[in-house]
């Protein structure tokens, strides 16, 4: 051993919404819960995630795109209001 410390890769995740690449820790995890997009804070949901920057304005884009129901493989629209309150939350 050489006695260098090895650097850990911090995991990065593609915002949804703007299509950047970001650390996981920026980003807000949203899961898909009953027909319906859930925020989820601490990553300990169960099922598919998809991320997006806890910002009104990435999340506007990925609901403008669809990018939710093309995420989550869903044949309908998601809800999102809580995600957009869970935001707007965040920011103030």
């Amino acid at each position: 051993m050489s006695g260098r410390t090895h650097a850990r890769a911090c995991p990065e995740r593609t915002c949804v919404g703007c299509r950047e690449r970001a650390a996981k820790s920026d980003l807000l995890r949203i899961v898909a819960i009953e027909g319906a997009c859930a925020p989820d804070p601490r990553g300990t949901l169960p099922g598919r995630g998809a991320y997006v920057h806890p910002a009104p304005v990435c999340l506007d884009q990925a609901v403008r795109r669809r990018a939710f129901s093309r995420a989550f493989r869903a044949k309908e629209a998601l809800d999102t209001a809580d995600v957009r309150k869970y935001v707007e939350q965040a920011a103030t």
